[in-house]
């Protein structure tokens, strides 16, 4: 009875795992190590668009910097947040991946993007090959810290990132997904 009460832990850890959307969508693996989630993140292109993991949005609908919401209560906490396409070129042959679209660091919590520095400037996505993920991590800082823009945004390592900066694991994450518009999926939302 023991050896079963010992087995069945890590059985529902596996079972919960399976249905994190971070691990389904193979974000955690391909971008991230396993992470426990403790602050809210909230990303919204527009109005409307709220980033929940795996949804998909058309380049066109994600053009503009998203507003990036952080949670918490004490504005003297301050996150880095880093926005990736593991799948760049394309998802077949992700030989420029991790592709670097956005980095903002020094954002106090319980505010937004807006209140940090921006590092590396937004690049919206456009993928021309495949679904491509585009992942938003968030760090939590051990204080204000000045850091440098790499000199390139390919093959950008989030790991190596949060590792030369000491931000340990991250504290949230979301990932929405994308692929090149066809003309008809351009067009039909052109018709009445």
């Amino acid at each position: 009875m023991d050896r079963e009460a010992q087995e069945n832990p890590s059985k529902d850890n596996a079972e919960i795992a399976s249905r994190d959307p971070l691990v389904v969508g193979r974000v955690v693996g391909d971008v991230l190590d396993n992470f426990t989630k403790s602050i809210a993140l909230t990303v919204s292109y527009g109005h409307k668009l709220r980033v929940h993991n795996g949804v998909e949005y058309k380049p066109s609908q994600v053009t503009k910097q998203p507003k990036i919401s952080i949670g918490g209560s004490d504005f003297r906490n301050f996150y880095t947040l880093v926005m990736v396409d593991p799948d760049a070129p394309s998802p077949s042959d992700p030989s420029l991946k991790e592709y670097l679209h956005w980095l903002v660091t020094d954002i106090p919590e319980t505010t937004g993007a807006t209140y940090g520095e921006e590092v590396v400037s937004y690049e919206s996505p456009k993928p021309t090959v495949g679904i491509h993920r585009f992942v938003f991590v968030l760090f939590r800082q051990q204080g204000k810290q000045i850091v440098y823009a790499p000199g390139w945004r390919q093959n950008f390592i989030t790991r190596d990132f949060a590792e030369l900066y000491n931000l340990g694991s991250p504290v949230a994450a979301v990932f929405f997904n994308c692929q090149k518009e066809t003309k008809s999926s351009s067009s039909s939302s052109k018709k009445r």
